[in-house]
């Protein structure tokens, strides 16, 4: 195997190790925690959205292991400009293809702690508005 495996393997630490759009908006629309009970992760996912519901800005926080962080943090890059109904429809095949590597069933509440987290804050939401 390897090659392309590897270039993944090494994108997730590299998102791991300096995360983007990492830390805390000045004024988020919405906040939301979302946790991962069997291994313990945290995610804190902020977005900014307009009346529209365009998500145009986004920050997230928390702690966990490589494939949590690197998830939420490749996430965030593709947020912005998109619209609360597209993120609303996205599932685990999505976030797969952004990690760019078959995770376990094990890790799997992991890779999707991100984009959870992102659509539980999308309904509170849109349940507010």
């Amino acid at each position: 195997m390897g090659g392309m495996d590897d270039l993944y393997r090494e994108q997730i630490l590299e998102h791991h190790r300096t995360p983007h759009n990492f830390g805390q908006l000045a004024e988020p629309t919405i906040s939301v925690d979302g946790r991962n009970p069997s291994c313990g992760d945290l995610i804190t996912m902020q977005l900014q959205l307009d009346a529209e519901g365009l998500i145009t800005d986004v920050a997230f926080s928390g702690r966990g292991c490589a494939i949590s962080q690197a998830s939420a943090s490749l996430l965030t890059d593709e947020l912005r400009g998109k619209r609360a109904e597209e993120i609303t429809a996205l599932g685990s095949p999505y976030v797969m293809e952004l990690l760019g590597v078959e995770v376990g069933p094990s890790r799997i509440h992991c890779a999707l702690l991100g984009l959870e987290t992102t659509q539980k804050a999308l309904a509170t939401w849109r349940n507010r508005s």
